[in-house]
């Protein structure tokens, strides 16, 4: 039986389709695929900046989704950062998500979907292995086809503010 742990893995599909989607994970559907586009960030403590990325929502049939994010400098294409991690909406428009930074801060967010509106915002629960960083919002739509979100952040010398924002097309 699967998830008993005496069995391994189920095989991939044949063709390197993807599984069907779980109906839990149907209202955020409009997330699934990857994005790519710029952005800019900034903060009272940093010089603003650029950058390009790519997000990538994906499932493997289960009521997660995997979502993945790397970032570089425009225009060298230089890394800068990346994190990835597991959202898991509930049939109430509540969401849990887990996100994993490259510079080794963990997030734990708490929030609310909007399926009809296609939003999700989350506000941390725990941020944890960060000195300086207190809070953390993420706001993310699509509208007309594009991916947009704004993060804010506080800092134990700064109070919540915009951090990053970007808008990112599906490819």
């Amino acid at each position: 039986m699967e998830g008993d742990g005496e069995r391994g893995p189920s095989p991939a599909p044949a063709g390197g389709a993807s599984p069907p989607l779980h109906p839990g994970l149907a209202p955020l559907a409009f997330l699934l695929g990857r994005w790519r586009g710029e952005g800019e960030g900034g903060f009272p403590t940093i010089n603003a900046f650029k950058y390009g990325e790519e997000l990538t929502f994906s499932h493997s049939g289960k009521p997660v989704i995997a979502y993945t994010q790397k970032t570089w400098k425009l225009p060298s294409g230089e890394p800068m950062h990346a994190e990835s991690g597991y959202w898991r909406p509930k049939p109430d428009g509540s969401i849990e998500v887990v996100i994993s930074q490259s510079t080794g801060i963990v997030e734990v967010q708490k929030g609310t979907y909007d399926a009809e509106k296609k939003v999700v915002n989350l506000q941390s629960q725990l941020v944890g292995n960060a000195s300086k960083v207190k809070e953390i919002t993420r706001a993310f739509e699509v509208v007309n086809g594009e991916l947009s979100y704004i993060v804010q952040m506080a800092t134990k010398l700064a109070s919540l503010q915009p951090h990053l924002k970007a808008t990112l097309s599906k490819l």
